[in-house]
């Protein structure tokens, strides 16, 4: 099993509503997964989002706490909801109403990775979906519940940024003919899980740094903009989409020579979102 359910990087002082996160960075794949999979090491690797928890690892520098998943995708989608699970995949599991992403495989345990390739040989117990969830689901998401609280307790907001990359292919087609294919996309579930002045200064920190933006398509925000989004209470979540070909090489998943230099750009992209939930004052961490 994955040795942690997540990481938790805090800032010596809060400065700011802000909670950064990145569900579908983790990379711990454990022996006892991989055995069991039909996949090889890198195979497995194509759904998750690769060095996310690097480009944003300067947020709690910056005075916001930043939460990354332990567990990689292809174990336990984050970004689902803890009853989405797959009859296709799991023993005993009874379909229950039409949801499409676990049609497609995509379920809080997935059935498969990038462009619909199997993972598992056969069907996996209940049992073993149970203590994935106990395990890393479950404690994940109490923590990112945990920070949305302390945010609330200090500033009245949270505003959660949840950082994912796509597909190149993803964004290659999207858009007008013509015009240029978006760098970054966010999300906001059509304006239902963050405020218009949150999303509006979000697309602004990203376009000032030369960085082309499309919002809601092809991604609106999936599990947690939907479930921690509530806007009328002051909670704010956006779902940030980066093109992976931007500071990686898909086929061998690794930095490509633009790396470092589109990280120090989000850093300065970073420093600016920090600043829609800043006060004066920040908050000494205990």
């Amino acid at each position: 099993m994955p040795k942690t359910a997540y990481h938790l990087l805090r800032p010596e002082t809060t400065a700011t509503s802000v909670v950064f996160a990145s569900p579908h960075s983790g990379r711990d794949y454990p022996w006892s997964f991989l055995r069991n999979t039909v996949l090889d090491e890198r195979s497995i690797r194509s759904s998750e989002d690769a060095f996310v928890d690097r480009l944003f690892d300067c947020a709690p520098t910056l005075g916001a706490p930043f939460l990354t998943a332990g567990a990689p995708r292809a174990f336990v989608d984050l970004n689902r909801a803890s009853d989405e699970l797959d009859p296709a995949l799991i023993e005993g599991i009874r379909r229950a109403g039409h949801n499409p992403r676990v049609a497609s495989g995509l379920g809080v345990v997935p059935r498969v990775v990038a462009n619909g390739r199997a993972i598992y040989r056969g069907k996996l117990p209940q049992s073993e979906v149970e203590r994935r969830l106990t395990g890393y689901w479950h404690p994940y998401h109490a923590a990112l519940q945990g920070l949305l609280n302390e945010a609330h307790a200090l500033f009245g907001e949270a505003i959660l940024i949840d950082c994912h990359s796509m597909p190149h292919e993803a964004v290659s087609s999207s858009g007008r003919a013509g015009a240029r294919r978006p760098d970054i996309v966010i999300g906001d579930r059509f304006g239902a899980s963050a405020s218009s002045n949150v999303i509006d200064r979000i697309e602004r920190a990203f376009t000032e740094a030369g960085l082309t933006v499309a919002r809601n398509a092809p991604f609106a925000g999936a599990y947690i903009t939907q479930h921690y989004g509530r806007p009328s209470r002051n909670q704010h979540a956006v779902q940030v989409e980066i093109d992976r070909a931007i500071y990686m090489d898909e086929r061998t998943i690794q930095p490509n020579a633009n790396f470092h230099a589109f990280r120090r750009t989000l850093r300065g992209i970073v420093a600016e979102l920090v600043t829609i939930g800043r006060r004066e004052q920040p908050i000494a961490a205990e």
